[in-house]
């Protein structure tokens, strides 16, 4: 199998390139980083697949600043809508399963539980807004593609709220930290072990089940409790303390949503792979980090 992967110096692109390497040798991972591959550039897209011939495309290129994202419209829905659909039709044209990925932030955050797929989307932002056309965009081009939707992705590389805190706390004594959105962090390495895992399925199998899926932790967190767990396990010479405050406390550019926790259940019943909770994959990336230090 030849698997390409789009936006591959992105923090899920280099966690996937790892869960490959690592526990499927056999498996030929093509990485191209967005120097090597622009996604908005239909004929360099159609003469990557000509080049590399991929079984399975893991999109994970998008354009992923949220606030600027609100004066960059042109820019956001060039690479997540337009890119998104230059990748589905040449998915279309070569028989590849694609696998795009999502965000939560395609929900308003109105909700009192979890998100399941059937729940209406209605972005408060332009980012949210070029992520749901880009989802729109691959269907309608790549009827074989799965789409997973993820939500507040962290890990030991590229800039996340986990590295920033981590940052911060270690030059100062005193942080405040938004209190009332929830979500479920989710790390890197735990996301990429499941991608892999429903890959081990054949083609046909995966062409049998495309549509769009929540993948995420077990477990809802407000951003304030995520920065005290970060500290709780982090081995840093002095932990600072965190203040509770709210979004209002802490305008930004782009609204978020108060609530955007995703269920996993329909992805759990159709791959057969559950995450751990995101306590647990908190657990695992700081042990990552320990290694590496």
């Amino acid at each position: 199998m030849n698997i390409l992967i789009t936006g591959a110096n992105g923090q899920l692109g280099i966690a996937l390139g790892k869960a490959f390497s690592t526990n499927a040798p056999s498996i030929r991972t093509i990485s191209v980083a967005r120097g090597e591959l622009d996604i908005t550039n239909k004929s360099a897209v159609i003469d990557a697949f000509n080049r590399h011939s991929p079984d399975v495309l893991l999109n994970c290129a998008a354009y992923t600043a949220v606030d600027r994202a609100e004066t960059d419209r042109d820019a956001a829905f060039a690479i997540n809508e337009g890119g998104a659909a230059n990748l589905a039709q040449a998915c279309a044209a070569s028989n590849t399963v694609m696998v795009h990925f999502s965000t939560d932030y395609v929900f308003d955050g109105s909700a009192t539980r979890p998100y399941v797929e059937t729940d209406a989307t209605a972005p408060l932002g332009v980012y949210g807004e070029s992520k749901l056309a880009g989802e729109r965009a691959v269907a309608s081009f790549a009827a074989q593609a799965i789409v997973l939707r993820l939500s507040w992705v962290y890990s030991n590389e590229g800039a996340n709220f986990y590295q920033t805190m981590l940052r911060l706390g270690a030059s100062r004594e005193h942080l405040r930290v938004v209190a009332d959105q929830f979500g479920t962090p989710n790390f890197t390495g735990d996301l990429a072990g499941t991608v892999a895992a429903m890959l081990a399925r054949p083609l046909d199998a995966l062409r049998a089940n495309a549509g769009t899926y929540h993948l995420s932790a077990r477990g809802v967190a407000s951003w304030h409790a995520f920065a005290d767990a970060i500290f709780s396990g982090a081995q840093l010479a002095r932990r600072p303390t965190v203040e509770a405050i709210t979004t209002a406390e802490y305008p930004t550019a782009a609204r978020r949503p108060a609530f955007s926790a995703l269920d996993a259940s329909r992805f759990a019943a159709t791959f057969g792979v559950v995450l751990p909770s995101w306590q647990a994959g908190l657990e695992r990336c700081l042990a990552e980090r320990a290694l590496s230090a």
